[in-house]
């Protein structure tokens, strides 16, 4: 079995504009938690194999994810304050 392509993981799990309003999520928060999990991933595999680059690499993917998930989430404030 191949496995998605990363992109398509996200457009599944971002869906429409309308799906994001229901759920009360957005773009940038989901593919935020993506790289943030990517990162964390990457930053354990790293340290469990003595790779200190490939663990740094991860730090700094893991935490882009969190700086991308946290401007969904101001976008999705500003978005609710404006209604």
């Amino acid at each position: 079995m191949q496995a998605a392509e990363p992109t398509v993981i996200l457009q599944l799990l971002s869906g429409s504009d309308q799906q994001e309003q229901d759920m009360g999520i957005n773009k940038d928060q989901v593919q935020g938690r993506v790289e943030e999990a990517k990162g964390a991933i990457k930053e354990a595999t790293g340290k469990l194999v003595g790779d200190e680059t490939l663990e740094a690499k991860g730090n700094i993917q893991k935490n882009l994810g969190k700086v991308q998930e946290t401007l969904g989430n101001v976008k999705q404030d500003v978005k609710a304050s404006l209604k």
